[in-house]
């Protein structure tokens, strides 16, 4: 590994994950940057663990969906238990598939027969969350070798770091659309039933609070004609 070249492609890297226009775009991103920046990936994805499930949040390569489903089927496999915490490790690395794993016996015939043949991943976290795990593969068995642990760290550093601003961003952004959204539904009922702008928001929040349904979508169903309070 050529550690000042890779260090130069981190930084354009942080640079160009940070100017993604939304969260799903920065998690895409940071699964096929992998796979152009790290000696030996063949294939890269996302996955985090939501109420046992397995979620594949990003891929970069068909052998990643059939390894999150296959591990979310058997409850077992490195990237379900690093993305889960099991044993609180933070990075994982199989370096030859074709030798024993007593942790993950069945999911490591399966991954065999989908040509997986070494495996490393590496937990996306800051100081206060965590977004699951990136995971690295490899067809050929002795592909991840020890330095692609350090390499893999190194992107999923900047890769956290990008992902808990794009985060914010979507919220943000979610949270405008929202008051638009609010303020065009309640401009209707202003406008068809001579509401007062307090009385409007008001017939809103009774509807959103009597039928259990968010402020927002109480508003756009105002708003597509769906919901009338009157």
């Amino acid at each position: 590994m050529e550690w000042r070249k890779y260090a130069e492609q981190m930084a354009v890297l942080a640079r160009h994950l940070l100017a993604q226009d939304s969260l799903q775009a920065t998690l895409d991103e940071i699964a096929a940057s992998a796979v152009k920046l790290i000696e030996g990936c063949d294939a890269a994805g996302i996955l985090a663990v939501r109420k046992g499930r397995a979620v594949t949040l990003a891929a970069c390569g068909d052998m990643v969906y059939e390894s999150d489903r296959l591990q979310g089927e058997l409850d077992e496999g490195p990237c379900f238990d690093l993305a889960r915490h099991k044993d609180g490790e933070r990075v994982y690395r199989i370096e030859d598939l074709n030798q024993p794993q007593p942790a993950w016996e069945r999911f490591a015939a399966e991954a065999r027969k989908l040509g997986i043949g070494s495996m490393t991943g590496v937990l996306l976290y800051t100081d206060e969350d965590d977004f699951g795990a990136l995971n690295l593969y490899a067809r050929r068995p002795g592909a991840m070798g020890k330095d692609i642990e350090t390499a893999g760290w190194l992107l999923a550093s900047h890769a956290a770091v990008a992902l808990d601003s794009a985060r914010t961003i979507d919220q943000l952004e979610h949270a405008m659309e929202s008051r638009h959204s609010i303020g065009e539904a309640m401009g209707i009922l202003m406008e068809r039933h001579q509401l007062s702008e307090d009385d409007a928001f008001d017939v809103l929040r009774r509807i959103s609070q009597q039928h259990n349904i968010k402020l927002r979508d109480v508003a756009q169903r105002v708003r597509t004609g769906r919901t009338d309070p009157a």
